[in-house]
């Protein structure tokens, strides 16, 4: 078992750094493209977002494919609102639902709707009964917009996988090693990120809970589901209170 999580953790852990090298090397499209200003006025690169959603997907891969596709597609949709997004103000359901009503379709928009529809489908593949289908879709895209709620400072979102990913990793199996993927993942890039020297966004965000979403559904019956399903979903309903949390947690060092 520690052979296969390490193996798991080695893989993402490398795909994920030489994604982010060569990216922060060459960067499409000119490094201007992939220049964010954080909430410090720092110039910060977006390099660890596809970088961590690649080392993600490709490791969910190598335990499931439906695990993969749902990582791929939160990490896209994640992409998508980091790039057409990037100045919109709003924030939360609320905000974005509440400009659909209005006619407008907000990146944020496309980006709950498009994990959502990835996480059921996901959920389809993974269990076997309408109920528990429906548990694990909700699990998995409440995952990934979980990991989007506390990543609003350095280090935030990394210190949330790593924690999350720990109880999944001695668990073993499929669970075990998909949470693996995610915490090697994320390590790959964590001194960057808490140096401030780049960013996971929306894209690393979102992939990385869709990772750590399907290890949760592959290593839990019906009852865990439902618990992990409330629990996410009363961290949705007060989603501004936790990402204050989040912002707030460890202010004293910064």
């Amino acid at each position: 078992m520690v052979i296969r999580m390490g193996r798991s953790f080695g893989f993402a852990a490398a795909v994920t750094r030489a994604c982010f090298v060569a990216l922060r090397s060459d960067p499409p499209g000119g490094p201007a493209r992939w220049s964010r200003v954080n909430y410090a006025g720092r110039t910060v690169g977006l390099h660890a977002g596809p970088a961590t959603a690649l080392g993600s997907a490709l490791g969910a891969a190598r335990v499931h494919p439906a695990a993969a596709a749902a990582v791929a597609v939160a990490g896209a949709c994640g992409a998508y609102d980091d790039a057409a997004g990037a100045d919109d103000p709003r924030r939360g359901f609320r905000a974005h639902l509440g400009a659909l009503r209005g006619g407008e379709v907000t990146s944020g928009a496309v980006k709950l709707f498009g994990i959502a529809t990835a996480g059921l489908l996901a959920g389809a593949v993974l269990k076997e009964r309408p109920v528990d289908k429906v548990l694990a879709g909700v699990v998995i895209a409440g995952t990934a917009h979980f990991v989007n709620l506390v990543d609003v400072r350095p280090g935030r979102a990394a210190g949330a996988v790593l924690a999350l990913g720990a109880p999944g990793v001695l668990r073993g199996g499929r669970a075990g090693r998909l949470s693996a993927v995610a915490m090697g993942a994320v390590a790959a890039v964590l001194a960057d990120d808490l140096g401030e020297r780049a960013m996971i966004g929306d894209t690393g965000a979102h992939a990385l809970g869709a990772t750590l979403g399907t290890a949760v559904v592959l290593g839990n019956g019906r009852a865990g589901l439902a618990a992990h399903a409330a629990a996410l979903v009363a961290a949705t309903v007060l989603g501004g209170k936790v990402s204050e949390a989040a912002r707030t947690l460890g202010r004293a060092g910064e």
